[in-house]
Parts: structure tokens; C-alpha cells; sequence
């Protein structure tokens, strides 16, 4: 019987110790959960290099056009299935195709 028993102190039976399925031993990491990965090259994303787009991290080295690879900012970005793409780029690949579009007004026809 060791002293706390003896005082009436009753000890949990819980483990103390809980085992991560974290490939990352370094305990910082298994304390806040890891380092996100970059959405473009798989690498790890810390918080002096990171920025967000379309929802995930990116480091700001990736953070660009996937198309041209032009450097993307917030508002200069549009996404479309988790891949970023500066504005030109978008439109020139996912914008509306076929006869009448981007002619300008003067090709529309006015009904009477």
C-alpha cells in the first residue's frame, strides 16, 4: 500500500501515456498537431511562409498560376477543383466558349 492509499486518495486507472499515429516525433509537433502541407509541392508550410488560398496552405514560393505561373495574390486568384489559377488563365480555360461571346456589344442582337 503506498502512502496516498493509506491517506484515501484513490488512484485512476487511465493511462498516462496516449501513442500519435504522427510520422512527426518532435514533441512541438505532437503538442500542436504538426505543420500543415503545401497544396502545391507536399511540403511542410510553417507560419512565416504560409498563406491561404482557396481554403488550404500554400507557401508563397507556390502560391502561384497553375497554368502560366504567375505570382497569385487574394484577389487576384480563382480556383477551380483545389487548383489556383490567376484570372486570365481561368477564363481563357474554364470561361463560356462558342459563337457571341466576347465580341463586345455591337455583335448582340436587339429584338424589337
Amino acid at each position: 500500500m503506498d502512502r496516498g492509499e493509506r491517506l484515501g486518495i484513490k488512484h485512476d486507472n487511465t493511462p498516462s501515456h496516449r501513442p500519435t499515429t504522427s510520422p512527426n516525433t518532435s514533441k512541438f509537433a505532437q503538442k500542436f498537431g504538426g505543420t500543415e502541407k503545401c497544396s502545391r509541392c507536399g511540403d511542410s508550410v510553417y507560419a512565416a511562409e504560409k498563406v491561404i488560398g482557396a481554403g488550404k496552405p500554400w507557401h508563397k514560393n507556390c502560391f502561384r498560376c497553375a497554368k502560366c505561373g504567375k505570382s497569385l495574390e487574394s484577389t487576384t486568384m480563382t480556383e477551380k477543383e483545389g487548383e489556383i489559377y490567376c484570372k486570365g488563365c481561368y477564363a481563357k480555360n474554364f470561361g463560356p466558349k462558342g459563337f457571341g461571346y466576347g465580341q463586345g456589344a455591337g455583335a448582340l442582337v436587339h429584338a424589337q
